[in-house]
């Protein structure tokens, strides 16, 4: 047996580390000035990439001015038109609002409808996205753009095409995917730049605490009383 997923994590974290390094602290740059500008992170990802909007929301060691946009229907229509601008009937935005929006692909109507209006809004996006890959997609959306390219940012995860990144002999096709990998590198990263640029500049961000550490709880309730308006709407 080869641990060939671990030689490959190792292999993409490499060229993470070296192709993404100014755009992750580009990134952090337009997170650390909407944070203490009052705003908050809006993350989404449908169907599997849901998995990456968690890594910016929601839990310990990440900010608790921040949340999930929930796709009700976990990717079942992401390829429909129209259903991304229904859902954003059901968002707020305000102006330092910052929105994350992760989809390899970056061909689905969904992601980019939900794109378009937050830029319309004016407000910054960051797109994780298979980068080369997406610009071999052809987009689903009438306007026949792709998710990168309403960013402020973007973040490759340099996922191969369709994802999956293994070959195992006597099967046609290949296994395990790399995208959630990179894009947890990718967005954790950004976080703790993010986390430093706030501390060098004299703002304490608040930080969720673990759930199962003593206190953790409390802490994490009384500095959710100050976002719960934004935080806990849709």
């Amino acid at each position: 047996m080869t641990l060939a997923y671990f030689e490959e994590c190792q292999r993409l974290a490499k060229i993470l580390e070296e192709k993404e390094s100014q755009n992750m602290s580009k990134a952090a740059a337009i997170i650390a000035k909407g944070i203490m500008n009052g705003g908050i992170i809006q993350s989404f990802g449908s169907g599997h990439s849901y998995a990456a909007a968690l890594e910016v929301s929601g839990r310990a060691g990440g900010l608790i001015p921040s949340k999930v946009i929930l796709d009700p229907a976990n990717g079942l229509y992401e390829r429909s038109q129209g259903v991304g601008k229904i859902l954003t009937h059901r968002l707020m935005i305000e102006p330092n609002d910052i929105f994350v929006l992760i989809s390899n692909s970056g061909r689905n109507p969904m992601s980019i409808e939900i794109a378009a209006w937050v830029k319309e809004h004016g407000n910054p996006l960051i797109v994780v996205t298979a980068l080369e890959s997406s610009k071999l997609s052809s987009s689903r959306h009438p306007s026949g753009k792709l998710l990168y390219e309403f960013a402020d940012v973007v973040l490759d995860n340099h996922s191969t095409f369709g994802d999956s990144a293994l070959e195992v002999e006597g099967l046609d096709s290949k296994v395990c995917g790399t995208s959630s990998f990179s894009a947890t590198l990718l967005l954790q990263q950004t976080m703790y730049e993010a986390f430093e640029l706030m501390s060098k500049q004299g703002f304490e961000p608040p930080i969720y605490k673990s759930a199962n550490v003593d206190g953790g709880p409390e802490y994490n309730e009384e500095i959710e009383k100050k976002y719960a308006n934004r935080i806990f709407h849709i």
